[in-house]
């Protein structure tokens, strides 16, 4: 499958689709391909395009790390402003991970503002629930932290730490009932871990809720407890993920196991991911998910 045909595949005969970024024009606007032509912007300062002929998805890769960021404010992108009872959606990207300090959890894309504002995310590293490298697909229906816990702890976490250096592909989806994350097209199973039993929606932010983001989250600058209690104390853009993106799509409801394996194997031939070994295939049995 050529580069053209992948596209379509994308864009027109898999349905759902939101917008898919490809990161092949310029790094000062990226215009979507597929139904919404939502445009992600800079902020923190520039997000440089970089050459990487092993891209998946193009010649061209967005490269993160510096403290910038992409996002499109909330105004501007209703229909990736998914959420209710029975929200479901998929989120897709490929990645080259980028070596350097130890660092904390790094966000790749989602609606998640930490001020209360939680919606939904695709996250590595998480560094919850025993997880370290792992991709994560955190959910929420209540916008703030977990009851009885300082943050949210509602994710599905991978059981395969994502590595550096080479494209891969990662994926979460959430049905309203479940939550799950994927590495190059399988679903990383772990137990009641992933998928993640979760019902019950994703929480609706309104006018002042969080806007579309790629490679960090707003969040507070710190918290600190007062009386037993969490207090949220400044604001900064955090979780920083570093490294290349070269594509990233949204749909609007959960796709299907097979399908996430299809557009993995579709994008493989443009990828080193092909000449490695692929693990036991592990599929999420769909009425056993409900």
């Amino acid at each position: 499958m050529n580069r053209t045909q992948f596209i379509h595949l994308l864009t027109e005969d898999i349905s759902g689709l939101v917008s898919f970024w490809d990161f092949q024009a310029n790094d000062f606007g990226h215009v979507a391909k597929g139904p919404c032509n939502y445009v992600l912007h800079p902020n923190g300062g520039r997000v440089p395009l970089v050459e990487d002929r092993e891209n998946p998805i193009g010649p061209l890769a967005a490269q993160f790390g510096s403290g910038a960021w992409l996002d499109i404010p909330r105004s501007e992108c209703p229909r990736l402003n998914i959420h209710g009872s029975q929200a479901s959606l998929s989120i897709i990207a490929w990645i080259k991970r980028e070596t350097g300090p130890e660092r904390g959890c790094e966000a790749i894309s989602g609606m998640w503002n930490e001020h209360g504002l939680r919606q939904y995310c695709l996250f590595l590293n998480l560094g919850i629930h025993n997880s370290s490298q792992q991709v994560g697909a955190h959910v929420s229906s209540i916008g703030g932290p977990t009851p009885g816990a300082r943050y949210c702890m509602d994710a599905a976490i991978g059981s395969t730490a994502v590595p550096f250096g080479e494209w891969q592909f990662v994926a979460m989806t959430y049905d309203g009932v479940y939550a799950a994350a994927y590495l190059n097209g399988q679903l990383d199973s772990r137990g009641e871990r992933n998928p993640y039993h979760y019902p019950g929606g994703i929480f609706d932010g309104g006018k002042e809720g969080a806007n579309f983001t790629v490679g960090a989250v707003a969040r507070p600058e710190r918290v600190v407890m007062r009386d037993g209690h969490p207090i949220e104390e400044g604001h900064v853009h955090a979780n920083l993920f570093h490294g290349l993106v070269g594509g990233l799509a949204v749909f609007e409801r959960a796709l299907v196991p097979s399908e996430i394996a299809e557009i993995f194997r579709a994008s493989m031939p443009y990828s080193q991911i092909v000449n490695r070994p692929r693990q036991q295939e592990v599929v999420a049995n769909s009425a056993a998910c409900r």
